[in-house]
């Protein structure tokens, strides 16, 4: 079996090649390569990798390369962990929005469109070479924002699945605090990616007993707490929100609060300079623990079980994805990208039927996916008028002063980054 990473130079990759490495029964890696335009990143990384292997005694063989046509030749499945732009380009994402009083994040509102916007045309590039040099390889996008890549490259007829480790985190959270096997937990996950709520927390699969009720009265405040929201908002709604609604519920005390501290990007591009210096030191063989800081948590677990279940090597039957909405979510359209809990096989995600959402949940979902509609339309044809209809359609803009001054920064922070501009 041949897995190729695109983006192997990130430092985030040791954390993949960690689980590759443990879960090696799960998911029996031949060949992995590592590609990445960024040749002195993927030297670093390469290495720390190979160390890693021959730790666990893995017999692997990992390679890199800044070929990517070589690099997915005959792979049997392709994982995208792209950034365009690097952190530099997230850190602009993080903070020109703030000069509208918006708030600035990589994922969602005008940074998260302007990271879509740079994103959607290099990853579809890169698909369309994966097709052209072996047809049958699964493409597993753990790129951000992983919705609107995901239908980017569904809607072009690329054999895609999208996978964030939002829910894989969960899972393991609640499992601790029910002193459980992660096994055990079966999550209620809907919504979009980066737009999900719990809706329920049941032990031993689907049908078994929602504790949500008993893990909310017990454990309330360490979960208000992860999420850095008020317990009041959690107990209102009865359900555990993905800490990305945070943006949402407390948008106007998330700007203020980052107007007073430096962006996550300044954060993450110091962390990542630290971490390869260490990922070049030749007596390092493990992922080191300033890793768990940089995020991405157990998303080695979900690529590896996802991995495995497309390419017929086992992996959970049941798992948390992004792929079409196939009428699940009757509100949305049949190819609108949902993030749910899926059946996973060989031939692909078929999303499990949901609870009935409130209108709560549901008002917000149907808004975001018209927002993504157009952010899609943007990435795919340009133009000022399509970007800023996408941002003013956005549930955390919607006023027309705010959507065009966001428009003049988004083009302007990002013309090298967009052709029509």
């Amino acid at each position: 079996m041949k897995l190729a990473v695109v983006g192997g130079g990130s430092t985030y990759t040791p954390e993949l090649i960690d689980g590759f490495a443990r879960l090696r029964d799960t998911l029996p890696i031949e060949e992995l390569v590592l590609v990445d335009r960024a040749a002195d990143r993927l030297e670093l990384v390469g290495g720390l990798a190979r160390r890693i292997f021959a730790k666990q005694d893995h017999a692997g063989k990992i390679t890199t390369t800044t070929d990517l046509d070589a690099g997915v030749a005959d792979a049997d499945a392709v994982l995208l962990q792209l950034r365009v732009g690097g952190q530099a380009a997230r850190n602009q994402d993080e903070t020109w929005p703030l000069e509208c009083g918006c708030v600035g994040q990589e994922t969602t509102g005008a940074g998260g469109l302007a990271k879509a916007l740079r994103t959607v045309p290099v990853v579809l590039d890169i698909a369309e070479r994966v097709r052209r040099t072996n047809p049958d390889a699964w493409i597993i996008d753990f790129t951000n924002p992983v919705g609107i890549v995901t239908r980017a490259l569904l809607q072009a007829g690329h054999k895609a699945v999208g996978l964030c480790n939002v829910a894989i985190g969960f899972q393991r959270k609640f499992a601790r605090l029910l002193e459980v096997e992660p096994g055990q937990v079966h999550l209620d996950h809907v919504g979009l990616n980066h737009l999900t709520w719990e809706l329920g927390v049941r032990l031993g699969g689907p049908d078994g007993e929602n504790v949500l009720p008993r893990l909310l009265a017990e454990h309330g405040d360490t979960i208000a707490d992860d999420l850095r929201m008020d317990r009041r908002i959690v107990d209102r709604l009865g359900v555990v929100p993905s800490y990305y609604l945070r943006y949402f519920y407390a948008h106007d005390e998330v700007v203020r609060e980052l107007g007073t501290k430096p962006s996550r990007a300044a954060e993450v591009a110091a962390m990542e300079k630290e971490l390869l210096a260490m990922y070049g030191d030749p007596t390092l063989d493990e992922k080191p623990e300033l890793l768990a800081k940089r995020g991405g948590a157990f998303y080695s677990e979900a690529a590896v079980d996802l991995a495995a279940s497309l390419l017929g090597n086992g992996g959970s039957p049941v798992q948390v994805v992004n792929t079409y909405n196939k009428g699940t979510l009757p509100f949305l359209p049949d190819d609108a990208v949902i993030e749910v809990q899926a059946r996973v096989g060989h031939d692909g995600a078929t999303p499990l039927a949901v609870p009935a959402l409130d209108p709560l949940y549901a008002g917000l979902i149907a808004n975001v996916t018209a927002y993504e509609d157009l952010a899609l339309e943007a990435a795919l044809r340009g133009g000022r008028d399509r970007v800023f209809k996408a941002l003013l359609a956005h549930p955390l803009i919607g006023q027309f002063d705010y959507a065009e001054g966001l428009t003049d920064r988004l083009i302007a922070h990002n013309r090298e980054h967009l052709a029509w501009a």
